[in-house]
Formats: C-alpha cells, structure tokens, sequence
C-alpha cells in the first residue's frame, strides 16, 4: 500500500466527524471580533485597512486559537484510533506504524491547511463588509494575504507536531491535552524573551507580533528574524516527527 493511499484512508475515517465544523469556529470568532473591534476605527481617510484588520485578526489567532483548535484535531485523530482498541487492529495489519504516524501527521497538516484557508476566506468576506461600511476604496491585497497565510503555516508546522508527539507520547487524553495547553498558554511571554527561538509554541504569534510592531511604529515591514530561529524550527519539527513516528503504537506493541 502506497503512502498516499495510507493517506487516504485516514483522511475516509474522519471525514464523518466532526472535525470540519470545528476548524470552522476559531477562524469565525477571531476574524468577527477582530474586525468588529476595529470597524468604529475606519474612516474613508484610513490607510491600509486591511492589513490593520489582518494583523488585529490574526494576533490572537496565531498565539491561541489556531494552536487550540489543532491541539484539540490532533486528540481527535489520534484517539479515534484509541476507542475500541482500534490501534490494536490496526497494527495487526502488514503496515509498517511509522508510516501510519507519519500519515496521520499529514492529515494533521492538511487540516491546518483547511482551517488556514477558512480562515483567509472569512476574512476576506469580513473585510469586505468592514470596507465597504467605513466607504474605504482600498483594493483587496489578496497576494498580502496569500504570503501571511502561508507564513502562518509554515512558523505552525513546528508547533503542529510537538504537538502531535506530546498526544501520542502522553495517550491520555486529559494528560495530553492539558500538558499542550500549558505550552500554549505562556508562549505571548516567551515570545517577549530569547526564549523564543526554541519555544516553537510562539513562532506564528511572534511573527504576527513583529507586523504589528512595525506597522504601529515604522510602517508595514516585518523584523521576522529568520537566524538563527529558522534551522533551530526545522531541527525541532523534524526531532517532533520522528518521535512521534517512533513512539506510536509502541506501547501496544510490548
């Protein structure tokens, strides 16, 4: 079986719940009330008004919500195959359980890419209304959007799989998803600190954090510092999937 059809599989066992409701909510929430709390702020005269909205929508979203969502996508996937012994059959199957790990990941990452692309939609439906409302005549920077979107993405990958590790390692789901959420909580502090660099639960609110404190100061022009950040997220994504591949089914092994 190839790795694409493992793939499949995954994505055909969930499609039935409830994920894709749920991956609906935090882009909703955060873009109504981002948008709404700055809409009695837009004036005509307002200059780029839908980067202001992006970053009020997006700053919260990238520190919180979007790592909440996914921390609660990864407990789902994962314990799908927990309920039932379900693990337990699967693994009795000619497959290897690093590669099932590995596909689950991937759907993971699809996920995230799914919410991400909900996210930019209601926004851009938001932003419309918002502009439109306060007779703003600025066009749609949709390529501003599309490139903060996948920078999101990208600074999420890191985050995405300690999370998925920190579920697989701690199989209990209140173990797990409380030990995820007490990482998620402190990372707007840490994001503050040298710390940083190797808490890659901060990386997309600090790099929504850095536009904000370029627009509000010196204009649009991100201080994102890709070193020594960058090789040190790619170490730690890749450390965080090799566990997780390593440590599932593991236990039901023995």
């Amino acid at each position: 079986m190839s790795f694409f059809e493992l793939i499949k599989i995954e994505l055909m066992k969930i499609k039935r719940g409830k994920i894709l409701l749920l991956i609906f909510i935090a882009p909703m929430l955060v873009v109504f009330s981002g948008i709404g709390g700055l809409k009695n702020y837009l004036t005509p005269e307002f200059t780029n008004a839908w980067a202001a909205m992006f970053i009020q929508s997006a700053l919260v979203y990238s520190y919180y919500l979007l790592p909440f969502t996914m921390i609660v996508v990864s407990t789902l996937i994962f314990g799908r195959e927990k309920s039932n012994n379900g693990i337990l059959k699967m693994l009795a199957l000619p497959l290897s359980r690093h590669r099932l790990s590995l596909a689950k990941f991937f759907v993971l990452v699809f996920f995230l890419i799914i919410e991400l692309i909900v996210f930019l939609l209601v926004f851009v439906l938001a932003g419309i209304w918002a502009t439109k409302n306060a007779n703003i005549a600025e066009t749609l920077p949709i390529l501003y959007l599309l490139n903060w979107c996948i920078k999101i993405f990208l600074t999420m990958l890191p985050s995405l799989a300690s999370i998925w590790a920190i579920t697989i390692i701690f199989d209990k789901v209140i173990l797990s998803v409380g030990l995820n959420i007490l990482l998620v909580i402190p990372s707007i502090l840490v994001a503050a600190t040298p710390l940083r660099i190797v808490y890659p639960y901060c990386y997309s609110g600090y790099l929504v954090s850095c536009s904000l404190y370029d627009f509000t100061s010196t204009g649009i022009n991100n201080n994102f510092e890709l070193f020594p950040l960058m090789p040190i997220a790619i170490f730690i994504l890749a450390f965080a999937i090799l566990l997780a591949i390593i440590q599932f089914g593991k236990k039901e092994m023995r």
